[in-house]
């Protein structure tokens, strides 16, 4: 019987049906232990091999941001951003796996873990639920083995300190950015996520769980606190906003890089939504798939539609942006929603991130790649969306309000907890490199000034610059 424990959630219907006629055959019965190991073997196979291209796929998100991120800034500071999405990879990696996974993950009580730093807990992983026996019990359902649950869960938590890069970039020093993306994934990441993922408070609050499967609100939601906060304390680029309060917009570099960005974590997210079911349930990864690609589609096509309208052009960064929102608000509801619903969630987002662009200018805060309003605004929609799309308990769908409740009370702690954290470390980091390029080194751009090497060697504003300080 422990071995029968070890098949996942996610069992095929070959699985079952092999293992249903061993049991029931005289033959069989005395093959069972075999034809058990065999099928539970197979089973683990799957999962792990699903859950690992889920993962590559996540990471290869990184490419995304970059080239994204780089587009939508100026030629100046292009390599100071692709340099901020490369390494921020490599801090994850350390300080995920030094302390991050464990307050995550590891047994704790209800607002951190206490074990398992240094992924060095007990684990006797791919065994699952009663045959479970180790520190990381919040995550024993998925039946893998323990390094490849946390390589999943780091790709997610590089994601978050990505998300960070596009709202500060252009003007905060390399160096503060590596700090706080390193005091973020080992300490304040985690310690929301084990709140919803690794059975902290809010995953029994009211008699029901907070949704959020693949994390709208774990990721995307944090990401975007702290870059509100980085982008407050740091203030606008120069010049991005007059006297007399008008915008003057700052366009981006090369919008062919940010359109194969914007294609490139659309592929991705294939692996992030899908992928969190853990397990090769062909149902599942199909229906996530699917919802995933309708809410991007829909996204795109009420950002292009809305600016069209709002604006007076068919924005390509709005549709970049609109596919992205659409992305973010299904990632929490992705599981539980119709296609139908899907589409409704995206195209609400897709109005969403124009309208979150325009008012972000008007308070002047200075958003370069509309980070704040694809990951900060659309990862409270997808939240929320929860609590009225879900077919089981939404409230169009006869749930009643309770998930909705739950869900609100989830988006304002993490967002709380989070503002507060990400100003204190925010605050540690100025204290020891201070956070903002000086106006000569933000006019020459962060490439020259921090990185020492530019990304077009021959781009004429530079030379000019250079020759006329008698370079």
């Amino acid at each position: 019987m422990r071995k029968l424990l070890l098949v996942t959630k996610g069992k095929t219907a070959m699985a079952v049906a092999a293992m249903i006629l061993v049991l029931l055959t005289p033959a069989g019965a005395a093959m069972a232990s075999d034809a058990d190991e065999e099928i539970i073997t197979n089973q683990v196979i799957m999962d792990t091999v699903w859950v690992m291209i889920a993962g590559f796929l996540v990471f290869w998100m990184n490419a995304g941001f970059a080239f994204v991120e780089s587009g939508f800034c100026r030629s100046k500071n292009a390599v100071n951003i692709l340099a901020k999405n490369f390494i921020v990879f490599a801090i994850s990696c350390l300080t995920f796996w030094a302390t991050g996974f464990a307050l995550m993950f590891g047994d704790g009580f209800a607002l951190m873990g206490l074990k398992g730093f240094f992924l060095a807990g007990a684990d006797n992983s791919p065994a699952i639920e009663d045959a479970y026996r180790g520190v990381y019990s919040a995550i024993s359902w998925a039946g893998v083995p323990l390094e490849a649950k946390f390589f999943f869960q780091l790709v997610f938590a590089a994601t978050a300190a990505t998300i960070v890069s596009g709202v500060v970039a252009e003007r905060i020093k390399f160096q503060a950015y590596i700090l706080f993306s390193a005091l973020l994934v080992a300490i304040m990441y985690p310690i929301t996520g084990h709140w919803i993922w690794g059975g902290g408070w809010l995953s029994d609050i009211m008699g029901t769980s907070f949704g959020d499967f693949a994390g709208s609100t774990v990721v995307h939601s944090v990401g975007g606190w702290a870059g509100l906060v980085g982008a407050v304390l740091l203030g606008p680029r120069l010049g991005k906003y007059k006297q007399d309060g008008g915008v003057s917009p700052i366009p981006g570099h090369n919008m062919a890089m940010a359109t194969l960005g914007g294609l490139i974590l659309w592929l991705g997210w294939f692996g992030f939504n899908p992928g969190s079911t853990m397990a090769a349930d062909p149902v599942a990864i199909a229906h996530i798939a699917v919802t995933t690609a309708m809410a991007a589609a829909a996204g795109l096509m009420a950002a292009c539609l809305y600016a069209w309208l709002r604006v007076g052009t068919p924005d390509l960064s709005m549709m970049i942006n609109g596919c992205l929102a659409g992305l973010v608000a299904i990632t929490a509801p992705c599981d539980g929603v119709s296609v139908f619903g899907s589409v409704i969630i995206g195209l609400i987002a897709g109005v969403l991130v124009v309208e979150a662009v325009l008012c972000f200018d008007r308070i002047h805060i200075d958003d370069p790649v509309g980070a704040l309003s694809v990951h900060l605004v659309n990862g409270i929609w997808g939240t929320l969306a929860v609590g009225l799309f879900n077919l089981e308990t939404g409230v169009f769908y006869g749930g009643g309000i309770t998930q909705l409740i739950v869900q609100a009370i989830g988006v304002a702690a993490v967002g709380a907890f989070t503002v507060v954290v990400s100003l204190v470390l925010w605050l540690i980091t100025k204290a020891i490199f201070g956070l903002r390029v000086t106006a000569e080194e933000e006019y020459l751009g962060l490439d020259m000034s921090e990185m020492g090497i530019e990304a077009y060697p021959e781009d004429v504003t530079t030379s000019e610059y250079r020759m006329a300080q008698g370079a």
